[in-house]
């Protein structure tokens, strides 16, 4: 079967013109690049913020001394996982639920998933925090805490991961939002958060006039109180009727919970792959170039890291103009839709890959200036940079999967990415002793990442059921 054509299930009925937002309109009509730019720039605006705003609060945590910015070090990667589920996975299937509603003329459903994404996301923030805040000794004891630095790890920690409920419910109504096409609110509203953030997260920590010293935990209660703000910001948009959905009180339905539910589900594992990846990897390279090995390609994969914001700048557009068109029977336009944003998705991340690769120490004199470190670092830029744009690719048709909710393929790359990389790596160490090979099996595991998933959507794996006679033929 070729790439254009499809075997897809009747299109549905076009929803009426007349009762069509202009937005949604412009998601089924509009010209794709122009329309995937614009709505993509906020979203991209506002992972900057976000990511210029950590440093900040980093640098004002570190004036406190080498145990809290251990700390804060501990706790970090355990909230951002938080940002990530709530906001990428299961608020990736909010969105995705909200477009293809909308796609398809069904308004009082679209309206109905609002009641359901919040339930869902309040839920899961209050599991998900009371299980760090009950188990918080143990993991990060687990992840090197001691002494002071624990101490600071729990008094960060007990305060963000208190508030990690409201973090899940701004989300919901993020991703309520962009699931309607309309980039521009939710990525306005989380920069009132960081500009607030800036000034408030040092006047906590080191108090004021009449406002106390917190310390440590200033830190955590600016980042509670610029939450709070922004999800009141999301709230009164939707609440006022600003937005094209609305919050109404509606029937609770198992429908709604799986369908956003079965895509954000698939999207948290795809998330654990990535972070399961790097930490093996990381193990393995502790194991061939010691400590300062690690610091280096730590530090070599945080510009890897770098590259998800990036990409999710591209990926919320993709999920409601691929989820909308789809919705509405448009499968061709949605099919173009999704291999554009791939294509731009992977010149950025292989641009940025190649400089990464011709001039690594611009990136890991940043960070540090040992010699093994630097040594590590530069291997694994000039190794795994080249390939860059298959993990940019490969992301952005995970996105643009969210919105068609069929998850299958990027699932599939990822596992395979993992068992080349992690089993791979192993394998090649074991037998050779050599790092830079281990380095290239790292690169072969992006390229094979990318090249499943685009390869799989390109020719139709949508539009039919993995294992079915037309997958096999496609």
């Amino acid at each position: 079967m070729s790439a254009t054509t499809l075997t897809a299930a009747p299109p549905l009925a076009a929803p009426p013109q007349a009762t069509m937002s202009p937005r949604t309109r412009m998601l089924l009509h509009g010209a794709i690049v122009p329309t995937l730019l614009r709505l993509a720039w906020p979203n991209m605006l506002v992972m900057l913020a976000q990511a210029a705003t950590g440093l900040i609060e980093t640098w004002w945590v570190a004036r406190l001394g080498t145990d809290a910015l251990a700390g804060m070090a501990l706790v970090f990667p355990g909230f951002m996982m938080m940002q990530m589920l709530s906001g990428g996975a299961v608020g990736g299937g909010i969105s995705s639920a909200v477009a293809r509603a909308l796609g398809g003329g069904r308004r009082g459903d679209a309206d109905a998933l609002v009641l359901h994404a919040i339930i869902i996301n309040t839920t899961l923030g209050i599991i998900t925090g009371g299980l760090v805040l009950w188990f918080g000794v143990p993991l990060y004891s687990a992840m090197g805490g001691a002494g002071g630095s624990l101490t600071a790890a729990l008094t960060y920690s007990n305060v963000v991961f208190a508030g990690v409920p409201l973090v899940w419910l701004m989300n919901s109504l993020a991703s309520v939002i962009r699931g309607t096409g309309n980039m521009m609110v939710p990525s306005a509203a989380v920069c009132v958060g960081v500009v607030l953030l800036i000034p408030l997260s040092p006047l906590l920590i080191y108090g004021y006039g009449p406002i106390p010293a917190l310390g440590i935990a200033g830190g955590g209660v600016a980042v509670v109180i610029t939450t709070v703000i922004t999800l009141l910001i999301l709230a009164s948009y939707i609440l006022l009727g600003r937005s094209i959905v609305r919050l109404r009180a509606a029937r609770l339905r198992w429908a709604f919970f799986a369908d956003i539910l079965r895509v954000g589900a698939v999207g948290t594992i795809s998330t654990m792959q990535t972070t399961l990846t790097v930490a093996l990897t990381t193990a393995l390279v502790g194991r061939a170039a010691g400590p300062d090995g690690v610091a280096g390609y730590g530090t070599g994969t945080r510009l890897e890291y770098l590259l998800v914001p990036l990409v999710f700048g591209l990926g919320a557009p993709l999920v409601a103009l691929v989820g909308t068109n789809i919705g509405a029977g448009q499968n061709q336009r949605a099919l173009r839709i999704a291999l554009t944003g791939g294509a731009i998705a992977f010149a950025l991340s292989e641009t940025i890959g190649l400089i990464a690769a011709i001039w690594p120490t611009a990136w890991l004199g940043l960070f540090g200036h040992d010699p093994a470190m630097l040594a590590t670092g530069t291997a694994y830029l000039r190794h795994v940079g080249p390939v860059y744009g298959f993990f940019g690719l490969g992301l952005s048709l995970y996105f643009a999967s969210q919105g068609a909710g069929k998850l299958y393929w990027p699932l599939l790359g990822g596992m395979v990415r993992l068992i080349i990389a992690v089993g791979g790596g192993w394998t090649i160490y074991t037998l050779t002793n050599s790092l830079d090979l281990v380095f290239y099996t790292l690169a072969a595991g992006l390229v094979t990442y990318g090249t499943i998933t685009a390869t799989a959507i390109a020719r139709g794996a949508w539009f039919h059921r993995p294992g079915s006679a037309t997958a096999r033929r496609a």
